[in-house]
């Protein structure tokens, strides 16, 4: 939430620094997370002085420019190299000096220095309105009027455009509602100073008193259809006024805080909103048909056409604000297009409401409209203040936009509730926060808050609830007013603790992950982590048919949890890759989910890698190397040890986002897939070089790797034997074939099978390849003779020919 420094300190009775007072509202739980200077105007116009253009000449070297005089109040007249079409002799204009730092609209700031242009030395800057951050305009220099003195300030000139603030930007807390206004911050900031400084602290309120109604001749008549979604509903007619634009002050006070102003009508109910926390609404009283508002539920499927102009079709949950006749407004979300304020509107009927939060978030959320309004309903309002707050936005109307009050105020409040009365005990207060306060400490925060005191006794305190704090209901929650005001770091900090340890069941499975982490980081990688909420058009049909779908998502774009990781890593490789990053090796631990049904859902745990570009730079020893295929199989296959896992064996994959590839499948169980992304996928993410992905099952990998049971033995104390064997094969025959057959001959003392060199050629014959074969033989009990050896390589031979019809080179 945003809120303005200025604005604020309206309502404080004391004037507090904005940092001191950002320190405040963190302690009290509305964590201050970002405060800045706000200028209307960036830079405020500071080192810019008002000239007078005494000469206008062509300038000899350029069509464009012209080189003018201009005398700026001090010292000699400048020479100013001007290209704007515009400047003339005789014009009081704005300069920028040099040394000047001016802000653009568009564009970085600048400081002026002394400069050569075309041959001519140039002594600043005569500026244009978007030049200096005053207007979007580029057409010509600003000329101002003659009565402008020379050396005048141009911030003294232009004061009234000129606006300072500071903004506070908090974290709140979905149940701090009470604090979603600039009064309601006020009210807690005053409980702070109240007892912290031993003094009574009132925020200080808009005035009521002004408050009559002239006239009764434009009644509206009010009723409730659906009572539980709407508890209170209160409004007024004003007649005579006058559509325009607003203050100068009420625009630069919401537009600090994000606020667009649009007309004094509209921009009155968005302050009373920003001021007073509660939501209003007005109507074109011409767009109320038989003077009668009725609030109710429509049929399902009901057209209606909101100020958007999209025509939206109703759910029969939906609560509406109806005429006699139709349809006018969603209730606390949006109004509709023909019952809206227009510039030709004179008569208005004014809306304060109370709407089930529950209800208006469901409607938000269902139409995709997340309005200030809406934002505020949901959160639940305070029952008691919808009066006040018509009464004075009633009283800006008339101030701003003339009129007269031509009904009475019409409140239909169907069934009042009471406030919730909760007892707080002190011994639980000691139990609960670890330090003894005081009763009348207690009591005296209670009331700086709004509180009633139903009854005060030795041992506790029984308390009613303001309407403006729906979530308390429970002595915890009076716990946690009086900690936050009081302050969390005022409770002393014990000397000892007692805890019950915690116990983990296999510390093995985080060892694993760590142990992967860390050599991925060695290898050059960075750990990403990427939104499991992410968009469904970036899945299949197919994909759809079992993914989670989110209820209350916050966006269109948002609604899912992610089938895949692939999608959510190719945006973060598709972002930096746009942002000159070329060479890129990310890893990411994550969680994919599926569902068959409802109630019936599944997480499963993914280790991802994706890498893109070079994986050794160009240097002096040669050119450097792309990653390609084997690399990524290379880097895959190092992990398995990791887990105590012994080197996989290998098969083809057919996958709907890959090119060609490899998968790893053990006891029907998928534990890694890899292979370059299709390009189509990757045109989608914006990626315009080659992506390899891999895909570790990690939840698979974890259940095997538990499975297995590691075994230590001592270092051979024989030496390994060498074989090489070269042969013939088909030229489609992958080696993964070549070498499951050299397994299966089963040699206990085969250690190692290792590939080491391929070639084709016409004279192998058509079709025809070479693979050149290295075979490590190890007998750890004694050394191999020849003729054992040579027994070993004529078995592997013999399988070689009949399994792959492989002809041995001799």
């Amino acid at each position: 939430m945003t809120i303005s420094y200025n604005w604020l300190c309206d309502y404080l009775p004391v004037k507090i620094e904005p940092q001191r007072l950002s320190k405040i509202l963190t302690s009290i739980g509305l964590e201050v997370e970002h405060l800045e200077t706000y200028e209307s105007v960036k830079g405020g116009l500071k080192g810019l002085v008002i000239g007078e253009v005494l000469e206008c000449s062509p300038h000899p070297n350029a069509d464009k420019l012209k080189v003018t005089t201009v005398n700026t109040g001090s010292g000699e007249p400048l020479t100013i190299v001007c290209g704007a079409s515009n400047v003339a002799a005789g014009q009081k204009v704005i300069v920028a000096l040099p040394g000047t730092t001016i802000y653009p609209i568009k564009g970085e700031p600048l400081t002026l220095k002394i400069a050569k242009i075309r041959g001519v030395e140039s002594h600043g800057m005569i500026c244009a309105g978007d030049e200096i951050g005053l207007g979007e305009s580029h057409d010509g220099i600003i000329v101002l009027p003659v009565e402008a003195k020379t050396g005048t300030p141009a911030a003294t000139w232009f004061k009234s455009f000129l606006y300072d603030d500071h903004l506070i930007e908090i974290g709140l807390t979905p149940n701090h509602m009470d604090a979603m206004s600039h009064w309601g911050v006020a009210r807690d900031v005053c409980a702070w100073l109240s007892h912290h400084e031993n003094k009574e602290y009132r925020p200080k309120g808009p005035s009521l008193n002004a408050f009559k109604v002239e006239n009764n001749s434009l009644p509206v008549a009010v009723s409730i259809g659906n009572t539980r979604s709407c508890g209170r509903y209160s409004g007024l007619t004003i007649k005579g006024i006058t559509i325009r634009e607003s203050p100068q002050w009420m625009k630069d006070k919401l537009k600090v805080i994000g606020i667009r102003s649009i007309n004094n009508i509209v921009d009155i109910t968005n302050f009373v909103l920003h001021e007073l926390g509660q939501p209003l609404h007005a109507f074109d009283l011409e767009a109320i048909k038989g003077a009668k508002i009725i609030v109710k539920n429509l049929p399902e499927g009901t057209p209606f056409v909101t100020l958007d102009e999209k025509t939206r079709k109703l759910s029969a949950d939906d609560l509406v604000i109806c005429n006699a006749e139709e349809p006018m407004a969603l209730a606390g979300v949006f109004g509709g297009l023909h019952s809206g304020i227009k510039d030709s509107t004179r008569n208005i009927f004014l809306e304060s409401a109370w709407f089930n939060p529950t209800d208006i978030r469901k409607t938000s959320f269902r139409h995709g409209l997340r309005t200030d309004a809406a934002t505020h309903f949901e959160k639940g309002m305070d029952i008691s203040g919808t009066v006040n707050a018509l009464k004075r936005a009633a009283l800006l109307i008339k101030e701003l936009a003339g009129g007269e009050i031509a009904s009475d105020i019409v409140d239909v409040y169907p069934d009042p509730a009471n406030k919730i009365q909760v007892i707080l005990k002190h011994h639980y207060l000691k139990k609960l926060s670890g330090k003894n306060y005081h009763p009348d400490a207690v009591k005296n925060i209670l009331l700086s808050l709004g509180f009633e005191i139903v009854k005060e006794g030795i041992d506790a305190i029984h308390v009613a609830v303001p309407w403006h704090k729906p979530d308390i209901s429970l002595p915890a929650d009076l716990v946690e007013e009086i900690m936050r005001i009081d302050g969390l770091d005022n409770i002393a900090i014990p000397a000892s603790i007692t805890i019950s340890p915690s116990v983990e069941n296999d510390a093995s499975q985080a060892s694993w992950k760590s142990a992967a982490a860390h050599y991925l980081v060695g290898q050059g990688f960075n750990e990403i982590l990427t939104n499991s909420i992410t968009n469904s058009a970036y899945y299949s049909e197919k994909e759809l048919g079992s993914a989670v779908k989110m209820i209350n998502n916050l966006t269109a774009e948002l609604n899912i949890l992610r089938p895949s990781l692939l999608e959510t890593g190719l945006e973060s490789v598709g972002f930096n890759l746009n942002r000159k990053s070329s060479q890129l090796r990310f890893f990411e631990f994550g969680k994919t989910y599926s569902t068959t049904g409802v109630g019936e859902y599944l997480e499963e745990d993914h280790l991802c890698l994706y890498l893109t570009g070079a994986w050794q730079d160009d240097s002096w020893k040669g050119k450097g190397k792309d990653i390609d295929f084997y690399y990524v199989k290379g880097l895959c296959e190092r992990i398995f040890p990791l887990l105590g896992l012994n080197a996989p064996d290998w098969e083809q994959l057919e996958h709907p986002k890959l090119h060609t590839g490899l998968a790893i499948i053990a006891d029907g169980q998928t534990l890694l897939e890899i292979g370059p992304v299709k390009t189509d996928l990757l045109k989608r993410f914006d990626c315009k070089q080659e992506v390899f992905f891999a895909d570790f099952h990690w939840s698979s990998l974890l259940a095997l790797a538990t499975k297995n049971r590691i075994e230590f033995k001592e270092l051979p104390r024989q030496l390994p034997v060498h074989r090489d064997l070269a042969m013939i094969v088909d030229q489609a025959l992958p080696f993964e074939k070549v070498e499951r057959t050299i397994r299966g001959v089963k040699l206990d003392k085969l250690q190692e099978v290792k590939l080491f060199d391929i070639f084709e050629s016409e004279k192998l014959g058509k079709g025809k390849k070479s693979l050149a074969v290295s075979f490590t033989f190890l007998d750890e009990e004694k050394t191999l003779t020849d003729k054992e050896i040579d027994a070993m390589v004529n078995r592997i031979m013999g399988a070689l020919e009949k399994e792959v019809q492989a002809e041995i080179r001799q």
